[in-house]
Formats: structure tokens, sequence, C-alpha cells
């Protein structure tokens, strides 16, 4: 790509361009709250044909981007997806979520995981992120994604989402050394398929750590951000040039720690404020998020008032806007595409 306007937006502004307006995408874009989404989903009911199969995903993926034409697509995906190439098999019960039985709790379950072989047993994933690329050219970036150490150990290790951890956190406080062993086997994985997005067109990709807020800081400390670091460390080893973004639910407590990751930009919740978190975050570490995503069952004045005054706050440059969260379901259509207009108009 030659010049700089034949760059995508978003990467522009992930790789720290001060742009006339940051760029601007969702968590959870494609997904519940469309009706077109419905309609696929009534016709394949279960998620992993959706999120697996290649035209179903691709379609998917794109659905946002031809409603609002974001900055940014993602590619629908799951962050169990990995799981089943390294031993792990799980499904996703609609309105339940992820299932994982047997869930992972003895070493010599850790011990018959094997290393993630992803042209083998995610051959998918490199043809949606192909498609994709060639799909929405320079018009949008194509974001990757992955879960993280903890929260893949976290929904292994408990069999299913949780409200306290328990059973990770007992096992983390009783025998750690178990735990530190699948995390490290996990972190291996993860940077394996890192690697494997960005050289089937991921320009960015987002780590997802959805639990790693339930952490107390010293905890975080032993048991997550090694392991991000880990993932971080060895995809900058051999793609120094991708930006990755880490997202924590419940971060307000951690960011100073997040920033010590390796991401290049972090995503927060709404549960900080924007300016504040650009100070602590420090310079050098841009940001994305953090608009409550209930702020979109407001009128159009209120949704404009907190995008203005996030982006204000955000200050120029290093900015990706979005939600602290993923879209919510219930969400009108109608706000979610005045929230990308105003984006855009701004």
């Amino acid at each position: 790509m030659a010049g700089s306007t034949e760059v995508p937006y978003l990467l522009r502004a992930a790789r720290g361009e001060v742009l006339d307006r940051p760029p601007v995408w969702m968590m959870r874009q494609a997904g519940r709250y469309m009706k077109a989404y419905r309609d696929l989903r009534d016709k394949y009911p279960a998620f992993r044909d959706r999120s697996e199969k290649i035209e179903l995903a691709i379609e998917i993926s794109l659905q946002p981007f031809k409603a609002f034409a974001p900055d940014g697509v993602i590619l629908f995906s799951d962050i169990l997806t990995p799981l089943p190439g390294i031993g792990i098999d799980f499904d996703i019960i609609e309105s339940k979520g992820p299932i994982i039985d047997p869930p992972i709790r003895t070493q010599a379950q850790i011990d018959a995981l094997h290393p993630l072989n992803p042209a083998e047993s995610l051959p998918f994933i490199r043809t949606i992120l192909q498609s994709l690329r060639s799909e929405v050219g320079n018009k949008a970036t194509v974001l990757g994604f992955v879960g993280a150490p903890w929260t893949l150990a976290a929904y292994a290790i408990e069999g299913k989402s949780s409200k306290d951890y328990t059973v990770i956190k007992s096992m983390a406080f009783t025998e750690p050394a178990i735990l530190h062993q699948f995390l490290g086997k996990l972190a291996e994985a993860i940077a394996t398929y890192v690697r494997y997005q960005i050289d089937s067109g991921a320009q960015v990709v987002q780590m997802f750590d959805s639990w790693a807020g339930q952490l107390s800081p010293q905890d975080y400390e032993t048991f997550a951000l090694p392991y991000q670091q880990q993932v971080f460390k060895q995809v900058k080893a051999t793609h120094p040039d991708t930006p990755l973004i880490l997202y924590i639910n419940g971060s307000a407590g951690l960011l100073e720690r997040m920033s010590k990751s390796g991401a290049n930009i972090v995503s927060v919740d709404w549960t900080v404020d924007m300016a504040e978190a650009r100070q602590r975050l420090g310079s050098g570490i841009g940001v994305q998020g953090n608009l409550d995503p209930c702020a979109l069952f407001g009128s159009k004045e209120f949704i404009r008032d907190r995008i203005l005054e996030t982006v204000r706050k955000a200050g120029k440059g290093g900015h990706i806007l979005n939600l602290g969260h993923g879209v919510l379901p219930p969400t009108p259509e109608e706000n979610v595409a005045f929230f990308f207009e105003t984006a855009k108009s701004l």
C-alpha cells in the first residue's frame, strides 16, 4: 500500500497517527440486536455452525459493515474456538453460554493437551479472514480476536460461565503449580493462534481477558499478566507491526498493570473516566472504549453528548471509539446506526 490514504482508518489510529476523528467500531457489533442476525440464527440454531461454517461466519461478520459502515470489521467467532485444537471440546448453548464437559481439573488432563496446529484444526479461520479482507478492502480494518489464558482457563476449569470463580481460584490458591502449567500451555496456543490470524489477514488483534477483572491486583500479577505478556511478546517477535488491543471487563483497578502487558491499546470499560484512564495508562498507550452500552438506550441527544464527552476526554490521537463492553441484545438498531453516524461526522 503506497500512500497512507490507502491504509484503513482504524489501522492508522491503532499505529498512533493523529486523525481528524477517532475511528469507531463496537464490540459484539455482529449479533443479536440485529434483525438480520436473529433471522440467520433461527435458520442455523447451533452457534458453532454460525461461527465455524465459512459462508455463515463471513455473512454475519459483514452484517454490521453493510448496515453501519464501522471502521472495524471483527471476525465473528468465539474466544473458545481454538480449544478443540489443543484437546478441549466445548459447546455453546443459547441463553446458557459455553459448556466444557468434563471440565479441566487434573494434572493428567493438562498433560494430555497438545500444541495448537491452526492450519489443521482451524482452517476456516484463514478463509474467513482472507474473505473479509478482500470484501472490505481499505474501507475498514479487519480485526481478529482471541481469549486470554486466564479467561480460557476459567471457562475450562469452571466448565461454564461463573459468578464467583471459586473452582479456578481454589486451584490458584491450593495447587498453583498445576494452574501455571495450564496457563503456560494456553499462552503458547494463543500466541500461535494470534500469529495465524495475522497471517490470514487480521490487521489488528484484540485479546479479551474478560474475567481477569475478577482478580485482586496481586493475583492479576501472578495468574493473568505474565501470560498476557507471554502471548504479546511472542507475537511481537514475529509480527512487530500489528497493533494489539487488551480488554478486561471490570478493569478500573488494574489499568496501570494492564499498561505493562505489551498491548499497544487498552480497551477500557465504563467504570473509569476516560481522561483518568488516559492519565493512568501513561503516554505511548492508546485507548479504546468506554461508553456504557446502556447509553444506547438513551435519546439521540444523550447518545451524542456521551460520544462527544468521551472523545473530548480521550484527547487527540490514539483513541478508538467503542463501547465499554459488547452491544446489548435489546439495543434499538436505529440507535446503533445513530451512534455510528454521529461518530463518523465528528
